[in-house]
């Protein structure tokens, strides 16, 4: 039996109407060769065939893969966690602006809990979605309350805010789990969605070699066009789009392992970094096309 399915119409829009768009390679893991479509009608790039979601975690075992794992084990690694410091206190002030009741969050995809944790000690009550075992574990020795999916919240449940950190990309019932935050969010509550930017600098530069395509973990990749037709298809409105500074050098970083594999780590860093400057350069004259993009959402 496969392991993969091949989808018949656009996750997102439902249009039966899509072209191929890129043959990529998983650099980071399988080395498999994964096509990747783009819709006609609502023009969201979706990788296609995908794994099915019970086989996708065979794509998550890497040592290099940091959102599960606790302990840097490399350079790059190393100076992710100490921006993510920085990211953290970004995150955190971005909420209070948006709710500063300072009620109750939901994280979709919280990974080891670094964000609820520093949620929790600033005065909200936090909630977590993730599927990982062992990432809920290291979650539930930190007291958060943990949940392996969105439908074990009960219903009638309600969140100020719901956060998708890099997650909605992941996401294999897309129209679902749409439908569901939707449900779940107060009248008044915040949706906040970071995700990468396929017309970013970056990704034109690096093109195949791009490490936020990130097949096949990476399931939809999204511009800002196609995240506008996500908020309209499902009754949000998009009320801001705040550029993340910080990740055009990781992605550009990676990139450039991926693009000089043969090269020493220090050459990859350096470089990336200098796309990096040159990728958030371009974004400020170019309709803020960062290499990934934080979008804050409300229901109409």
């Amino acid at each position: 039996m496969s392991k993969q399915e091949r989808l018949n119409k656009c996750p997102l829009c439902k249009s039966g109407l899509f072209l191929n768009h890129l043959q990529l390679k998983d650099l980071s893991i399988s080395q498999e060769e994964f096509l990747l479509c783009q819709c006609s009608k609502c023009h969201l790039v979706f990788t296609n065939p995908r794994p099915k979601e019970k086989h996708i975690q065979d794509y998550y075992q890497s040592e290099d893969y940091i959102s599960h794992k606790n302990e840097a084990n490399n350079l790059v690694n190393f100076l992710y966690k100490q921006v993510r410091k920085i990211t953290l206190n970004e995150k955190l002030k971005l909420i209070n602006q948006e709710q500063p009741n300072k009620k109750k969050i939901l994280d979709i995809g919280a990974g080891t809990g670094h964000f609820l944790e520093a949620a929790k000690k600033d005065g909200w009550k936090t909630f977590g979605i993730e599927p990982n075992p062992e990432a809920r574990n290291i979650l539930l020795e930190k007291d958060i309350k943990i949940y392996e999916s969105l439908l074990d919240i009960k219903k009638g449940k309600k969140f100020t805010v719901i956060t998708l950190f890099h997650v909605l990309e992941h996401i294999h019932k897309l129209r679902k789990t749409a439908k569901k935050i939707h449900n779940l969010l107060e009248d008044s509550g915040s949706l906040i969605i970071a995700v990468p930017n396929i017309n970013s600098w970056d990704a034109k530069h690096y093109k195949k070699f791009w490490a936020a395509w990130d097949v096949p973990r990476h399931l939809y990749h999204f511009n800002q066009d196609s995240l506008q037709f996500f908020a309209d298809e499902f009754n949000f409105k998009i009320e801001k789009i705040l550029p993340m500074y910080f990740d055009s050098y990781y992605v550009s970083i990676l990139s450039e392992k991926y693009t000089h594999p043969s090269k020493i780590s220090l050459f990859n860093l350096s470089k990336g970094i200098l796309k990096g400057i040159k990728s958030n350069h371009w974004a400020k004259k170019n309709e803020s096309n960062y290499s990934s993009l934080l979008y804050v959402l409300k229901k109409k």
